[in-house]
């Protein structure tokens, strides 16, 4: 194949090396490569809906030290990231331009926003008759290896999973360039913005936080090493997964997977090496379901598209009872509604960026089922704050809290009093973000009001 002379690789959520098809392809079509890195203005200044900061300090934290991690890593190989500030389908036509590129090379999201920054870039580039092609990045599976065309995917997971198991085999993850080429010319590569650039202020992890997630693909590696063979931690996934303490009651790998720091097939082949080395259990499945039900939410966001953000969901079965009561919404988001279970992990979520999956769970179960709050206003509210933000998966989880997306059981209702006697016996996580419960005894914790003027109404 005769080689272009210069190709942009526009990164996105794909912040990493390893098995990143963009730069994989674009090291075989070019003589050199520019890798570029935009933060979009509208990301990281801009506001959701009902007003919440787009990506509000532990994320953009978190994705400033990617894309430096990332640098470092060309910076090492001889070449740099570029890094510009503003609008990408503005900023990386204007380099295209700059640099005389024959092609942009990127990695293609599926939901709305970020096809609308795709779909704009791309007219920009037909006007100078410049084209932006599309590689596969944030799946396990390939779709073109699936059993069935996307408008055909189950919308059940155990009969999406047992199709999957059957017939499709996970590939091999692709090879880093072995090779990185200098920059024939001298090009502005840009500086790194800080987290003040975007309105935050600078902050000290929290020393409750479960981990300091910090963004990266070495970082990411690092934690999947731990969790696999440093530590063994994967064996007892099974048991632990439930866990609200700690750093080892789960992978943690959820922020590295969103970002794109790590591939979901690489974790996959480590884990199976990981099986043939040391031990296949119940844990290890356990860990791959995870991954599996990332590419089902991704799937289900490809098959329904707009669906899953309205009120209605992908059922398109809008629950009139549910109201914006804004108040009510603040006491929930700032853990003041006298429920310690709740109240504990909406604090959590509030001072680290973070919270467990069965917190999640039952912090929406409670403010769709006992406060009747429109789920969508939750759904922002977690797109904001959560460190491993995906768009599918936060969307598609409230979809299911919320009896609006594809979920079997159609009363998925959790029960604040039950869950915590279950997952939080003692009261050891409650007191944790709650300290001025101690000293109330173990089993009476989770009947006390977490505040002293419980005047919340539930609808």
């Amino acid at each position: 194949m005769k080689k272009v002379k210069k190709i942009i690789v526009w990164f996105r959520q794909d912040l990493r090396l390893h098995d990143n098809e963009a730069l994989a392809e674009a090291y075989k079509r070019a003589e050199e490569v520019i890798p570029v890195y935009v933060f979009d203005e509208r990301q990281f200044s801009g506001k959701t809906t009902y007003g919440f900061a787009k990506t509000a300090k532990y994320r953009a934290k978190f994705i400033i030290e990617a894309v430096q991690d990332l640098k470092n890593s060309f910076q090492a190989k001889g070449i740099d990231l570029i890094v510009r500030r503003g609008k990408p389908e503005e900023e990386v036509f204007k380099l295209v331009e700059e640099l005389k590129t024959s092609w942009v090379f990127a990695n293609m999201e599926r939901t709305a926003e970020e096809v609308e920054v795709q779909n704009a870039l791309e007219k920009n580039l037909w006007t100078i008759g410049k084209e932006l092609q599309f590689f596969r990045g944030k799946m396990l599976y390939y779709t073109q290896d699936l059993p069935f065309p996307i408008t055909h995917a189950p919308d059940i997971f155990k009969l999406f999973r047992k199709e999957l198991e059957r017939f499709v085999m996970v590939r091999e993850p692709l090879a880093e360039p072995s090779e990185f080429k200098p920059f024939s010319e001298k090009i502005e590569v840009g500086d790194l913005p800080k987290i003040e650039d975007f309105g935050h202020q600078p902050f000290e992890v929290d020393g409750r936080s479960v981990l300091d997630f910090r963004g990266g693909e070495t970082a990411g590696l690092e934690r999947l090493k731990y969790y696999l063979w440093d530590s063994d931690c994967v064996q007892q996934y099974e048991n632990t997964r439930n866990g609200l303490l700690g750093a080892d009651y789960s992978s943690k790998l959820s922020p590295w997977l969103a970002l794109g720091c790590i591939s979901p097939k690489h974790v996959y082949w480590e884990l199976k090496a990981y099986e043939q080395k040391r031990k296949k259990n119940k844990s290890t499945y356990a860990l791959f379901l995870e991954l599996l039900w990332r590419d089902f939410f991704r799937l289900m966001g490809k098959k329904h598209g707009n669906k899953i953000f309205l009120k209605g969901g992908i059922l398109e079965r809008e629950r009139k009872e549910l109201n914006e009561d804004l108040a009510i919404f603040e006491q929930w988001a700032t853990g003041q509604t006298g429920i310690p279970f709740i109240d504990a992990n909406m604090l959590e979520l509030n001072k680290t960026g973070f919270m467990s999956n069965r917190g999640r769970q039952n912090v929406a179960s409670y403010l769709v089922n006992d406060l009747g709050i429109n789920w969508q206003i939750g759904a922002e509210y977690f797109e904001s704050l959560l460190v491993d933000y995906d768009v599918c998966s936060n969307w598609c989880n409230w979809n299911y809290i919320a009896r609006v997306g594809t979920d079997p059981r159609d009363e998925r209702y959790f029960n604040p009093l039950t869950q915590a006697k279950r997952y939080d016996p003692k009261g050891d996580y409650a007191k944790c973000w709650l300290p001025h419960l101690n000293g109330i005894p173990a089993e009476e914790i989770h009947e006390k009001s977490s505040r002293n003027d419980r005047n919340l109404q539930a609808h």
